[in-house]
């Protein structure tokens, strides 16, 4: 089938950019562009010998693909707020009928704030398939992300049985050194843009912050990562 279009367009990079002021100048950032063959051969490589499952696709739509061929029929998901996800066209679809349990879509449905806090704890972090998107990959093997709540990492590092990360090569960076000059420097001050339009709030910020170094020796395989050769998210 053909990947669904995104429909929250406004908070694209490309967007974002052209309507918030503060971050113009990250248009020319060497970390919006896609990487070349040679890096992301490089990461490709780091991350497997760290025993990371990659996948390395061309386009967004292989991205997309790919997940649906990566996730079983009849198993719980849920998500992170990922724009690269949005780009893929993977939010559009889950919000129709899918072979899976959306837990996300039942979460958001909860409008008590405290009664959605301990779902996204609870019923969140234990699904089956995590899905996300990090701030940057390393030709080291290592992947990098942070986010306010601490939901995100928290998926990541171990509350749900697989994680999925979907990353387009501009996420590709050299070492943990520049992966958090990435993250302070240009994923942040995108997200602050972003909130700004979702909830009316002046920023985000960094409170947790996780690096991933290895894939866990107990479960080699929970981690999977699906590189993909384009630019995508920030």
């Amino acid at each position: 089938m053909t990947a669904p279009e995104n429909t929250n367009l406004a908070e694209t990079f490309a967007e974002l950019t052209k309507s918030d002021k503060e971050i113009t100048s990250l248009t020319s950032s060497h970390f919006a562009k896609a990487a070349s063959a040679e890096r992301v051969n490089a990461a490709k490589a780091g991350l497997e010998a760290n025993g990371f499952k990659v996948h390395l696709v061309n386009t967004r739509h292989d991205a997309f693909e790919a997940i649906k061929n990566l996730i079983p029929a009849g198993t719980s998901i849920n998500n992170a707020h990922s724009t690269t996800l949005e780009e893929i066209g993977f939010i559009t679809y889950i919000k129709g009928q899918t072979p899976w349990k959306n837990v996300h879509g039942e979460i958001l449905a909860e409008k008590d704030p405290a009664k959605q806090a301990e779902l996204r704890r609870t019923l969140g972090s234990t699904v089956d398939y995590y899905l996300t998107s990090v701030a940057a990959i390393s030709e080291t093997g290592h992947i990098s992300h942070g986010d306010l709540s601490g939901s995100k990492v928290g998926g990541v590092a171990y509350g749900s049985a697989n994680v999925i990360v979907v990353a387009g090569s501009n996420k590709i960076v050299k070492d943990e050194h520049e992966a958090w000059k990435r993250q302070q420097e240009f994923a942040l001050p995108l997200e602050s843009a972003r909130v700004r339009i979702a909830y009316g709030l002046p920023a985000s910020a960094i409170t947790h912050y996780e690096v991933i170094r290895k894939a866990n020796p107990f479960n080699a395989n929970r981690i999977q990562i699906i590189i993909v050769n384009e630019a995508l998210g920030y």
